[in-house]
């Protein structure tokens, strides 16, 4: 039997009253397991028939979700290296589903390691637009870049800042803004050790003051008319509806959205906060005891504002010069630039007559359009990774071939799942295909590049991710 620590039980007996029972139950119980078919590389039903054999079933919060049989293990498979999916515990994909992304729009991830609603947004934002996502710890933001080039995501912009440091950057600039914030973890106790271990009374107190001063910067960042979300995966009130009272108190620009809301959602407790604000209740709370998912909390701000005056500001910041990134002008580069795409991938429409290619060091990136300048900000990716620059030539990267669709390349090796298998742990593959870079797929989806040589492919899948599967 679990343990958990018994100043949290007695608090959840008093909040909880006569529920408390089925409460205690449900955190003994086992956990479900759940992932999320990634759109940019496929389509739900197709996804649907394809990976029957998981053992699917729609989580009701998220039409792009499923519970999954633990025993199929679907992250040892090649798919999963292919950004066929992303696995993703199924209350967190609640965030993304509220807050509703749209193709075009700007967002920004806050708090976004290891990834999964940033991948959850670029999935529903279809390559089109800004999404910036940032993580303040840096081994952390690199795992969280490795996964945004996993997932094919070709608009995304990793960085590794502070909340207070980004904002000089991007003042009034996102259409939404998703808050995850670090939080005290209570949901997650029966699926994590170390988070009971770490829990206090006093650990949630500053986990809430530290809540507030991200939701402040988050607030400057987002346009007048634009929607924040925010989340934790716990079930503290101070940082909860707490948390949402005092921002709504210091932030009377701001509102909780009645008219949205989800399957299998609970509504928010005014009556656990000092106030009782009641506008609280169209918050959200997933709980253990009552739908399949850990405990997480929910709530979508709206920050009032005119957005056609705004948008009206944006068209005349798009015409403004010299208030960008420094992008390539070098003509040399771009030639070789567009011969590699008219080479390797001529039906890749949407690499086209292009200007936002950006060299990093002697890495050629492809930037989402209108994003402002970043100097001096810490950036990770700032676009998609599209190239090397090699001997004065440009080597196509591994980013671009997860953003790649087999109908945009000239030539594909289509593996085996057993081939792919061996294919992402670093082996050679029999092919006998025209000589060039070759996008390597499994059951359609790409997995990196190869090169034809005496009957091989020579592998050029990157040595830091390969593995044995």
């Amino acid at each position: 039997m679990t343990e958990f620590p018994a100043e949290f039980n007695k608090r959840m007996e008093k909040l909880l009253g006569e529920e408390y029972s089925q409460f205690e139950k449900s955190c003994q119980e086992d956990r479900v397991q759940g992932l999320r078919v990634n759109l940019l590389k496929t389509d739900r039903d197709s996804f649907v028939k394809r990976f029957e054999g998981f053992g699917l079933r729609q989580v009701p919060w998220a039409e792009d979700g499923f519970f999954y049989d633990g025993e199929t293990r679907p992250g040892k498979s090649p798919f999963h290296e292919a950004g066929a999916y992303y696995i993703q515990e199924p209350s967190a994909m609640a965030v993304v589903s509220l807050l509703e992304p749209m193709p075009g729009e700007r967002i920004l991830d806050l708090c976004a390691a290891p990834g999964g609603k940033t991948s959850h947004a670029a999935s529903r934002m279809g390559g089109k637009g800004i999404l910036v996502s940032n993580e303040i710890h840096p081994a952390r933001a690199r795992i969280l870049s490795q996964n945004v080039e996993r997932m094919g995501c070709r608009n995304g912009v990793v960085t590794s800042a502070s909340p207070d440091g980004l904002v000089p950057y991007f003042p009034g600039f996102f259409d939404r803004v998703i808050v995850d914030a670090p939080c005290s973890g209570e949901g997650m106790f029966r699926k994590d050790e170390e988070a009971r271990a770490q829990w206090s009374p006093e650990n949630v107190r500053i986990c809430a003051e530290r809540q507030q001063e991200i939701l402040d910067c988050a607030a400057s960042m987002l346009r007048p008319g634009g929607r924040l979300v925010y989340s934790t995966c716990t079930f503290a009130p101070e940082e909860d509806e707490g948390a949402i009272d005092r921002f709504l108190e210091s932030h009377r620009d701001f509102s909780v959205v009645r008219d949205k809301t989800l399957p299998g959602l609970s509504a928010g407790r005014p009556e656990w906060t000092a106030g009782g604000r009641p506008e609280l209740a169209y918050t959200h709370r997933i709980w253990p005891h009552l739908a399949e998912g850990e405990g997480h909390y929910l709530a979508l701000l709206e920050k009032a504002g005119d957005d056609q005056i705004w948008e009206e500001s944006r068209k005349k910041d798009r015409r403004r010069t010299g208030n960008g990134p420094k992008y390539v002008r070098d003509k040399a580069v771009l030639r070789a630039a567009s011969e590699m795409i008219g080479e390797i991938c001529p039906g890749a429409e949407w690499l086209r007559d292009r200007e936002e290619w950006f060299l990093f060091g002697d890495q050629l990136y492809l930037l989402p359009g209108e994003m402002p300048d970043f100097s001096g900000l810490k950036v990770l990716r700032p676009g998609l990774h599209a190239a090397s620059l090699c001997r004065n030539r440009l080597e196509p990267a591994h980013a671009l071939a997860a953003a790649l669709k087999e109908e945009e390349t000239s030539r594909v090796c289509r593996l085996t799942e057993e081939e792919a298998k061996r294919f992402i742990n670093g082996e050679a593959i029999p092919f006998s295909g025209e000589k060039g870079w070759t996008l390597v797929t499994v059951d359609g989806f790409s997995l990196g590049w190869g090169k034809q040589a005496g009957g091989l492919l020579k592998n050029h899948y990157p040595k830091g991710l390969r593995r044995l599967l």
